[in-house]
């Protein structure tokens, strides 16, 4: 694909997926926080079902700090490395309070000092709290995508978010982050995409080698 077809490429996924949004549920800008460290490796519908009760139960980040490790290992169980997960919540939540005066901070620097969360998970963060496109988070979703498209050869998910930082301009990448998430649950799934069906597959290097 070439540059002077990003304008297309973008308008493809954005009539394929016209709702494209985070999936993650919250309301405060530490729940998302919360909801994104219990994202790794676990789906967001996952997430989304265990959080509610969570969030009833720590309705304050000082909660967090607060509630025995065990009931919150219990709690969030089944999102899976729920006593790593446990540990860096808790953490966390103590950085933010002792380093942030109990508000989430909004430099990638920042997040990123926090405990659990990488530079994907601060890439969220950003967008989806502040309204910040710093980059792009690079899931499985959007690796796989950009792999087979041809946007990166990388298999680093800092590698990869490079290529297509270089690679799009800036006022894309906000898109970027949600179709790619979008078009890979629903079109590239990664068993078996759905090459026939996909709205760029003129543009896709994998689907062209298949043909």
């Amino acid at each position: 694909m070439l540059k002077k077809d990003v304008k297309d490429f973008v308008n493809c996924l954005k009539n394929s997926y016209p709702d494209a949004t985070c999936s993650l549920n919250f309301e405060t800008p530490f729940q998302l926080v919360i909801s994104v460290m219990l994202s790794a490796q676990c789906t967001d519908e996952r997430v989304n079902k265990t959080t509610p009760y969570l969030f009833s139960r720590c309705k304050t980040i000082q909660d967090f700090i607060d509630i025995d490790i065990h009931e919150l290992e219990d709690i969030i169980h089944p999102c899976g490395f729920y006593k790593n997960k446990a540990k860096n919540i808790k953490l966390c939540a103590k950085q933010v309070l002792d380093n942030f005066n109990g508000i989430v901070p909004k430099t990638m620097e920042e997040l990123t000092s926090l405990a659990g969360i990488g530079r994907k998970s601060a890439n969220v963060i950003l967008l989806e709290v502040f309204g910040i496109a710093e980059g792009v988070a690079v899931d499985t979703h959007a690796k796989r995508i950009s792999n087979l498209v041809g946007l990166s050869n990388e298999k680093e998910p800092e590698k990869i978010e490079q290529d297509l930082i270089n690679f799009f301009p800036k006022e894309y990448l906000k898109d970027i982050n949600h179709l790619f998430v979008w078009h890979g649950r629903n079109t590239c799934v990664a068993r078996k995409p759905n090459c026939l069906k996909c709205s760029i597959n003129k543009y896709c290097n994998y689907f062209k080698n298949k043909s």
